[in-house]
């Protein structure tokens, strides 16, 4: 199967019905079959061949999802690019995925593309990219072929290009839904997540593969997606953890009818104790998933149930593998199997996974006698203190507990002796000390655990994703501890 037929069942058989809801833009799956067919006809007219990979930069919005599924008709694989790049970090990811000289943007991404493909490069916007043409060709490419490349977080380096087969993304998508039926109830989701993310863009594959609507909002605002799922009667939403905290925060939370929610998911980021228990009572009524993956794994490859939510020590995990999936707990000193209950680094066996084999998650976790899965960080943001290692995750769960702490992210801080140090940026509201809180963290930690340095500040370094910034972090406290 070619990743562009996902639409074709319900294109065919419904085409009158909404399959993308924008502002006060709505696209059928006609409108969506007719778009697709137009800029197939465009790509080959510009002479896309099987085996590109074809730069698409824009706002989450149709023209991605167009572009990513007419350049995968023809047997090239679209590849997603933040728009929040600049020039430079495009330019460098143009070399290092080896990305085509045509390139598909909005109107407001279009110059920055242009400059970083260099001057033979061309670029298509929404207006240019479709075409009448002579009809729909025939599919071109599936199995191993290339569909699709998107691209990691970045968040301690530069993005890495991950290239994605059509049958593990297809295969991926059939394994969540189940075949179209044209009969079935029309559900209706909402994405709030970037579009270049697999959560985003894989979660809006399995929806239109299924028939159902989508509602888009472009950049999430928590009054604007509690007026979404008010309005649009939403049933399903996946958000990050601090997009759950913004909607449980909005002062005008109480007055919006979520009763059409019956599901959501979130994940991307770790997500404190605290917010799950506020969330879990505020919407009694919605069953809460927590997902956890990355784009290797095509998303989640554990999942904490609704059930496990309202559990004290099962919620603060990230759940269990989901069916068919192996993981290992691997110590990175001696690449052996951790001790029961010791933390390591998570290793993925799956048919999900985009390459074949065991993967090197570079997630650090320890996993209990029950299965469950709790993540300690990233092996990338590992803190080495004087040979004593630690996770980020559990020093700022201690922070996060003191009741005048609203928020806390730590970082490694280079060190002449120790190597590296640890360090901590923390939101408060109320009267508190660096003191008071770094004698909190001595009572729960050991002491090599504990802060060495400390700042209090109004914001984090957050991505689109929630997730922290480590380098960006680690340059705050150091600038503000000065």
């Amino acid at each position: 199967m070619n990743l562009a037929e996902v639409i074709d069942a319900p294109t065919a058989a419904c085409p009158s019905r909404a399959a993308l809801l924008i502002g006060d833009e709505t696209w059928t799956y006609g409108d969506l079959g007719e778009a697709v067919a137009g800029g197939t006809a465009r790509l080959t007219a510009e002479g896309v061949r099987p085996g590109q990979r074809v730069p698409v930069i824009a706002a989450s919005s149709p023209l991605t999802l167009v572009a990513i599924l007419a350049a995968a008709r023809l047997g090239a694989a679209g590849a997603a690019l933040n728009p929040q790049l600049t020039v430079d970090e495009l330019g460098r990811l143009v070399e290092l995925a080896g990305l085509a000289g045509l390139g598909v943007a909005d109107s407001g991404h279009r110059d920055n593309l242009e400059t970083a493909l260099g001057a033979r490069g061309t670029v298509l916007t929404e207006a240019e990219l479709p075409d009448q043409g002579t009809g729909t060709p025939e599919p071109v490419g599936d199995g191993d072929d290339e569909a699709l490349v998107l691209f990691t977080s970045g968040t301690t380096g530069l993005p890495k290009p991950v290239p994605m087969p059509h049958a593990v993304l297809t295969g991926r998508i059939r394994s969540w839904c189940g075949p179209f039926d044209a009969s079935a109830p029309v559900a209706v989701r909402i994405m709030c997540v970037p579009m270049f993310h697999v959560g985003g863009l894989l979660g809006l594959l399995m929806s239109l593969y299924s028939g159902h609507t989508t509602v888009i909002q472009p950049r999430f605002d928590a009054g604007g997606w509690l007026d979404l799922v008010e309005r649009h009667r939403v049933s399903a939403a996946f958000v990050v953890p601090t997009m759950l905290g913004r909607i449980l925060d909005h002062p005008d939370f109480g007055r919006f009818d979520l009763g059409s929610l019956r599901a959501l998911s979130y994940g991307a980021a770790p997500a404190s104790p605290d917010l799950v228990a506020r969330a879990t009572e505020a919407m009694p009524h919605v069953a809460f998933s927590n997902v956890f993956g990355q784009t290797e794994t095509l998303g989640a490859y554990t999942m904490l149930s609704p059930d496990d939510h309202r559990h004290p020590v099962r919620r603060t995990s990230v759940g269990r593998p989901l069916p068919g999936i192996q993981i290992r707990v691997v110590d990175q000193d001696s690449g052996e199997d951790a001790a029961p209950g010791a933390p390591g680094e998570l290793w993925v066996m799956s048919d999900q996974n985009v390459v074949p084999g065991w993967l090197r998650t570079g997630d650090l976790a320890r996993v209990d006698t029950d299965g469950y899965v709790f993540p300690v960080g990233r092996l990338s943001d590992t803190i080495n203190r004087g040979g004593e290692k630690l996770g980020p995750i559990e020093v700022e769960e201690v922070l996060r507990a003191h009741p005048a702490v609203t928020d806390a992210a730590v970082a490694a801080l280079p060190d002449a002796d120790l190597g590296e140090r640890v360090g901590a940026a923390v939101i408060v509201q109320g009267q508190v000390t660096i003191e008071a809180l770094r004698a909190h963290c001595a009572r729960h930690l050991a002491r090599f655990k504990v802060p060495d340095t400390m700042v209090l500040v109004d914001s984090l370094p957050y991505d689109d994703l929630g997730k922290v910034r480590r380098r960006s972090l680690a340059t705050m406290i150091a600038e503000r501890s000065d």
